[in-house]
């Protein structure tokens, strides 16, 4: 049975939310109250479909009451019945789902960040394969895609690209992305047509804004210098490229895309934000055992998640067994959204069975 008394609770908050959006609050209360009632809204609009329902069911179940009614009437209604009694499950579990404690993440832009690993340069050319199948599902979901920095490989490619990926709910869709990616394939240099195995490592972090994380200016070191080109040559002239480290974590971020050098200091602090708060999640999702158990994977960064096998034609997600003959349609980014689909499916099923 679902908790009534919670979903009350629900009800109750959201009406009083949206009371006192309505009286016109300050600013600051305003953007707080609307970030509350955005992420209730599917939960309020679950519930009531929900109870709708339940009063239909409600409903027919009084007409088959009536000992006056005709059997052509009494049998439709049955009919009737079933069908709602049938909806009412599907919608129970879609509430279930909805009522799962959420990732308060999910919302946020996110910062991708994509490594060519064992493979030299077929890994760099993968590399930018992923990446462009990233910047394509972007598109057709609506979102803006702006890179952070690249460095090219030397016949293509990306030895290291990172990327902003800004629009609403990108973590959410992309997040179970995170992992080793492995492409089994001819490559263009290849003379006797063998098949060469090659991989590149897939990191996307949630995109954090000040108020989830406060970084002290005195714990960082801010280096300016001349942005580097390829084969090491100087691209301009003033000392626009920007290194920050973050001295208690040690952690360094490295910006020159832009010429200004706020421009790339802003990037850079964006990039370090993004890195430490992925870094506080890590560690608190670690001291969660439950929480743990329930991810797709184990969420490490040196896990194969995903082999891309170009001879055959197929993509295989091994955290869930699944394979799809499509290869060319997920490299493109259509097909993207069944493997993304699968995953959240697979996670929301975990998270129900570790509720019971």
């Amino acid at each position: 049975m679902l908790p009534q008394e919670k979903l009350d609770l629900i009800l109750r908050r959201h009406a009083e939310i949206s009371d006192r959006l309505a009286a016109g609050p300050d600013s600051a209360v305003f953007v707080a109250l609307s970030r509350e009632l955005a992420e209730i809204d599917d939960v309020v609009a679950a519930i009531r479909d929900y109870r709708n329902e339940q009063k239909e069911i409600t409903g027919i179940e009084a007409m088959l009451e009536e000992p006056s009614l005709d059997p052509e009437m009494r049998s439709l209604a049955e009919a009737e019945r079933q069908e709602a009694r049938e909806r009412l499950l599907r919608l129970e579990q879609k509430l279930r789902i909805a009522l799962l404690p959420k990732d308060a993440a999910d919302e946020k832009s996110a910062i991708l960040e994509i490594r060519a690993g064992t493979g030299g340069d077929e890994a760099a050319l993968f590399a930018g394969d992923l990446f462009r199948m990233y910047q394509r599902y972007a598109e057709f979901k609506g979102w803006r895609v702006e890179i952070v920095s690249a460095s090219e490989g030397a016949l293509g490619g990306f030895k290291e690209i990172i990327a902003e990926i800004e629009g609403r709910g990108v973590f959410a869709r992309l997040k179970f992305e995170s992992g080793v990616h492995r492409v089994q394939r001819v490559p263009e240099t290849e003379t006797q047509g063998r098949i060469h195995t090659s991989a590149a490592t897939v990191a996307v972090l949630p995109q954090a804004q000040d108020i989830d994380i406060d970084i002290n200016e005195a714990d960082l070191k801010i280096d300016t210098m001349r942005a580097q080109g390829a084969g090491g040559q100087h691209v301009n002239k003033t000392e626009s490229a920007i290194r920050i480290t973050h001295l208690p974590t040690n952690t360094i971020v490295f910006v020159q895309d832009e010429r200004s050098q706020h421009k790339n200091r802003a990037r850079a602090m964006a990039l370090l934000r993004a890195r430490l708060y992925d870094m506080q999640r890590q560690k608190r999702d670690a001291e969660r055992a439950a929480d743990r158990r329930a991810q797709v994977g184990s969420g490490d960064r040196s896990e194969r998640i995903r082999t891309y096998n170009f001879p055959q034609g197929r993509v295989t997600d091994h955290r869930i067994n699944l394979t799809l003959y499509k290869l060319d349609k997920v490299i493109a980014g259509e097909a993207l959204d069944e493997i993304v689909d699968a995953l959240i499916t697979h996670h929301q099923a975990a998270l129900l069975a570790s509720e019971k």
